[in-house]
């Protein structure tokens, strides 16, 4: 199977927290970005709780008429070097016109949005996949993103939902943890990698680098599994 070289690049608090209103004031956040370009990862990938936070438009899509897609299919709307994809399982996420952006939007979905909610994305000049009977198949959808949209690198950027799910799928080739100076500390605030079933196996990694800067430190690490 042909897929990206996948990346998963997260800064935490020093307890492993990734609560985006609390990393951002953690030391160092300007860090983040920077090793997110040293990465070479020009495609991201981000949750739909995520983007719903930090990119998309208030309120959610509510669809007249619910009729699924029923079947795998995508639309490229432009050529680019990377891509912001955003998975929206159930095409909930609300966007303005795409414009010139230089990185445009690609919405992941499953077969199970409704084909309204396409047209509602072909109508903003948005680029989109579905693939997955019941939820993304971020197999096949890898597969497509490298073939149909040449994309080479990219990098998952969160949250704890889309992280899991990568990492579960035995997509990731490569974790890389920017750690903050700062401590969380709240009851119930969200992980890198968060939910999987408590039979799952430890996921080793092997060390592969660490920097340290004066307010963070920053280590890479690739699953054995990938």
């Amino acid at each position: 199977m042909k897929k990206p070289y996948i990346v998963c690049h997260m800064m935490t608090s020093l307890d492993g927290r990734i609560d985006c209103a609390m990393t951002e004031q953690l030391p160092g956040v300007q860090e983040y970005y920077q090793i997110l370009e040293a990465l070479q990862a020009p495609t991201t990938v981000s949750g739909r709780v995520t983007a719903q936070l930090e990119m998309a438009l208030p309120g959610d899509f509510q669809a007249k008429d619910s009729t699924p897609v029923g079947k795998e299919a995508f639309s490229r709307k432009t050529d680019a070097p990377g891509y912001e994809v955003v998975a929206d399982t159930h095409g909930k996420l609300l966007w303005p016109d795409a414009g010139q952006e230089e990185k445009p939007l690609l919405i992941l979905t499953s077969e199970q949005v409704p084909q309204e909610y396409l047209t509602y994305l072909d109508g903003r000049n948005i680029s989109w996949l579905a693939t997955g009977k019941e939820r993304i198949d971020l197999a096949r959808a890898t597969e497509i993103l490298a073939t149909e949209f040449g994309v080479e690198r990219m990098a998952v950027v969160g949250g704890s939902a889309i992280n899991t799910s990568f990492l579960d799928a035995g997509l990731l080739d490569e974790v890389s943890i920017l750690i903050g100076a700062g401590i969380d500390g709240r009851d119930g605030m969200p992980a890198v990698f968060d939910s999987l079933p408590m039979a799952h196996p430890v996921i080793p990694l092997r060390l592969t680098d660490v920097q340290k800067s004066t307010v963070a430190l920053c280590g890479y690490g690739t699953p054995f599994s990938t």
